[in-house]
């Protein structure tokens, strides 16, 4: 493992919130910005080490020893800075996402955009057979994006579950962990679980996360070892397909009705086309669950929506700023290595 000072952990540290606020905001990948920042591999690497031969090392070698053969200084600073994001951004990022969605949703397309180009970069060799790899990962992401969100289930062993299939997705570049909690009806129960600071709620997410990241990890750390352009291809084509999730203007189709207790169609409730500018009127975000919806053009948006701006220009603009951050962070870590970090 690279040798490192405080300055270095600190940079982990926000490395960490980053890849948290990434995983609190459904439809864009924690494994993403972990990737972009240069510190994926080794998170993989870290993470698929931890084994029982850490016990061993704990009671014949001592404390010191364990700690480095865990990793354990780049580890804390990660899961601080993760932890730390993800507490608080949730929040705010609820509240983005119901109050400016189109400009949240942008920044966020952009930041996707140049994550594709990136790790589409580290590819050495094309091939006929890595094409292939980045089509089905494309279109494997594209179909989880489509899949409606279940209901609600709090028993205690779809939690666990949740929470072991969620942090798989969010180490995956391109497939969101919180867009997974959503589709499986989980995500209301986490976000709660927080505000409400449930223990036993949290304690049975987490408990299937560690056991989760613990073997998935190690399945990563094999691929990449030894089918690397192959992986980053299909992780490619994970990013591309997810871009359907994070297209700002969507049409909203169905949705859960908490009051009625059933889907019905959008039409039914509003004459408005997207229940997010229905919500923003009525300042009412809780009544009603997204079930299915479709990308649609700023034109059609604002054409289905009474002629409501579409906030095309401004739009944009938040797209570049995303797009600008991944290239900042590119170079910076480009910097780092170049300077024998």
């Amino acid at each position: 493992m690279p040798k490192r000072n405080a300055l270095d952990y600190l940079a982990i540290t926000a490395k960490g919130i980053a890849m948290g606020a990434a995983d609190a905001v459904p439809g864009v990948s924690g494994g993403t910005i972990a990737f972009i920042t240069g510190i994926y591999e080794e998170l993989i690497a870290t993470l698929s080490g931890i084994n029982l031969s850490l016990i061993k090392t704990l009671q014949k070698r001592g404390l010191a020893t364990f700690w480095k053969q865990l990793n354990g200084n780049f580890i804390l600073a990660l899961i601080v800075g993760i932890a730390i994001s993800f507490l608080s951004f949730m929040k705010i990022a609820k509240y983005l996402i119901e109050t400016q969605a189109i400009l949240i949703w942008s920044f966020f397309f952009g930041l996707i955009i140049a994550s594709i180009l990136y790790i589409g970069k580290q590819i050495k060799m094309w091939s006929f057979k890595i094409l292939i790899a980045l089509l089905l990962g494309g279109l494997i992401a594209y179909f989880i994006t489509t899949i409606p969100p279940l209901a609600n289930n709090e028993h205690p062993f779809f939690l666990f579950l949740a929470g072991a299939i969620a942090i798989c997705a969010m180490i995956l570049p391109g497939i969101s962990g919180s867009f997974i909690l959503l589709i499986l009806g989980a995500y209301k129960i986490l976000s709660d679980a927080i505000h409400d600071f449930n223990i036993k709620t949290l304690f049975i997410f987490m408990s299937g996360a560690l056991v989760g990241l613990l073997s998935f990890s190690k399945i990563l750390k094999w691929l990449f070892k030894n089918y690397e352009d192959l992986t980053l291809s299909v992780l490619t084509g994970f990013i591309i397909g997810s871009l359907n999730e994070i297209w700002p203007w969507k049409q909203t189709i169905t949705v859960f009705s908490k009051e009625k207790g059933m889907e019905l169609f959008f039409n039914q409730i509003s004459d408005l086309g997207t229940l997010s500018v229905f919500q923003k009127q009525n300042l009412d975000f809780s009544s009603h669950k997204i079930m299915v919806e479709k990308s649609i053009s700023p034109y059609t948006y604002s054409e289905i929506n009474h002629g409501i701006d579409s906030q095309l220009f401004l739009a944009i603009f938040f797209m570049i700023l995303g797009f600008s951050v991944v290239f900042l962070l590119e170079k910076t870590a480009a910097k780092k290595t170049s300077n024998g970090h």
